[in-house]
């Protein structure tokens, strides 16, 4: 209760700086708002706002609390015959509970690797007590893709069961920029998702990404706190159709070491592997072993949901998404600082999400209803958006459209923004439109080879055919161009980014958020005011799904 109370009187000013009984005559975004809703959700109160500890009662409480003082209504699953403010997201929580033993034994002389440091094993997420593999052989898969489409297979027939895999981080193509699979841009196969799944579906004891931090696009720093920490997934009824017993990452200096021990040249046959020739490759005389207890538990957390309802066709929904969650409590910094407080990740997405709260709430009602969701569990696989994608509080037949807004830029106002990834969905193309009306700019995705098309919330929806898209503050300021825009983020993902060092910053200029801000709130209100139905272009893999089900939008 007194946690609740915190979170009460830290949004209390805020709440009274929204409670206006008229709109004002100029209603914009504002900076200040921004600014706050950042700071209280990314200070050390709120402890790194991770899912199933009690900082999640004190951030979704100050969500609730923001959008009923805001003027939005509930809009998350009916209870008591009635909308509430939230949705329930059962999860399965695992937590390695003791010391990890890990080693790669050769020539009789065993290795121990050390957890954080050489290696980053996650709790297995099969539901095991302990998972305990001895002297299991070694075997490189190369990028590890099987893509009929494309006519690949790293695979070749090999029986890889209860062997332990070492696989390359992103693409075939990344090195050269060219092949099959999009260039420099990262498709699903290199997401290490899929390689996890696809290493499930092989029957492999366990699998090691080996970690370049180019084509991973984060340090191992990110790997180590993203990976040694509490782990979760959607409750399951065959967790080990896609997670194998040991999922994790080895430092590239290691997996070379464990190469070269092995009589093989890592660069080699990482050369070999960006062909379709390539084949497994066993260590030969090689084994791995590791053992480690693990403790599950199944957790509910919460998605956060207000709506402005429509007036015409409250069936029919605009959505805007945001994660509230962070990393919690980790490993202590060089500082000694444990908390990952997430204040531009994802406080800015957050801040911008009750801030088209309010604006929508402060003006007409629009003819279609206008959703707003702060999901959870993003930082832990988009896990929040992918329960609310497979139970939908709203028909997905009839979503309009999904914004999604994750790490906004602080460093002032863009001549541009841009969205990772090519998606292929029409609303890219409106967004294009709306920035050369104000003067300003569509960018490509800086960094195509990162894949963050399939790293953001809007994806659990894209891949059920809803248009949905993610959006991002441009990268060249009109304080300084294009040089001060990647630097300014390239700094962020090097120093700050799943870091302690996260924390909100007085000198932020949010004068570009309060811009992006305003953009996206009248692109909103156009589309819900509108009769317009968005899609994807041909040629896109989710163009066919959605059009299965243009019959419900037809008045079928």
């Amino acid at each position: 209760m007194k946690k609740l109370l915190l979170a009460a009187a830290l949004a209390a000013p805020l709440i009274a700086s929204c409670a206006t009984t008229a709109p004002p005559v100029a209603l914009s975004a504002e900076a200040q708002r921004l600014s706050g809703h950042a700071r209280i959700l990314g200070s050390d109160a709120f402890e790194g706002r991770a899912p199933a500890t009690p900082a999640e009662e004190k951030a979704t409480a100050y969500i609730v609390q923001q959008m009923r003082g805001e003027g939005l209504q509930p809009g998350g699953q009916i209870r008591n015959g009635a909308r509430s403010w939230t949705q329930d997201v059962p999860l399965g929580r695992f937590e390695i509970d003791g010391p990890v033993a890990a080693s790669y034994t050769v020539g009789g002389k065993t290795r121990a690797l050390a957890q954080g440091d050489d290696i980053a094993i996650r709790a297995a997420q099969t539901n095991a007590d302990r998972v305990t593999i001895a002297n299991a052989p070694i075997v490189f898969i190369g990028y590890g893709v099987n893509a009929p489409e494309r006519n690949w297979d790293d695979f070749k027939g090999a029986d890889l069961r209860g062997k332990v895999a070492l696989v390359l981080v992103n693409d075939p193509d990344y090195e050269t920029g060219a092949g099959d699979f999009g260039g420099k841009a990262m498709t699903y196969y290199g997401r290490w998702t899929y390689k996890y799944e696809e290493a499930a579906r092989r029957g492999l004891a366990g699998i090691l990404v080996i970690h370049e931090t180019a084509p991973a696009s984060y340090g191992w720093a990110t790997v180590k706190n993203s990976n040694t920490n509490t782990q979760f997934d959607i409750v399951r009824d065959n967790p080990s159709a896609v997670h194998v017993p040991m999922e994790g990452w080895v430092q590239r200096d290691v997996a070379v070491e464990m190469f070269r021990k092995a009589g093989l040249d890592f660069d080699a046959l990482k050369k070999e592997a960006q062909t379709r020739a390539f084949r497994p490759v066993v260590l030969s005389g090689e084994t791995f072993s590791t053992d480690f207890p693990v403790n599950h538990t199944w957790i509910v957390s919460k998605n956060v949901v207000g709506v402005v309802p429509g007036t015409q066709r409250p069936d029919e929904t605009v959505i805007y998404t945001a994660h509230w969650d962070h990393l919690g409590v980790g490993q202590p910094d060089t500082k000694g600082d444990r908390i990952y407080n997430g204040a531009l990740d994802n406080g800015t997405g957050m801040a911008m999400l009750l801030e088209l709260g309010r604006l929508f709430a402060a003006s007409p009602h629009p003819a279609r209803s206008v959703v707003f969701m702060a999901v959870t569990a993003e930082e832990k696989g988009l896990l929040g958006s992918e329960y609310y994608a497979a139970n939908p509080l709203y028909p997905l037949e009839k979503t309009v459209a999904e914004i999604n807004m994750d790490a906004m830029g602080v460093w002032g106002r863009a001549r541009d923004m841009y969205v990772p990834g090519q998606s292929g969905v029409t609303l890219q193309d409106e967004l294009a439109a709306r920035l050369l009306a104000d003067g300003r700019k569509l960018a490509p995705d800086p960094t195509p080879q990162d894949g963050m098309f399939y790293r953001s919330d809007h994806f659990s929806l894209a891949k059920r055919g809803v248009p949905a898209i993610s959006v991002r503050s441009g990268v060249d300021l009109l304080n300084g161009g294009e040089a001060a825009g990647k630097a300014a983020w390239a700094d962020y993902y090097a120093s700050r980014y799943h870091q302690p060092g996260d924390e909100w910053n007085p000198g932020w200029d949010l004068s570009g958020e309060v811009e992006d801000t305003n953009l996206l709130w009248r692109w909103g209100e156009d589309l819900a005011n509108s009769s317009r139905w968005p899609g994807w272009h041909e040629g896109s893999e989710f163009k066919a799904i959605r059009d299965a089900s243009a019959t419900a939008r037809n008045g079928g």
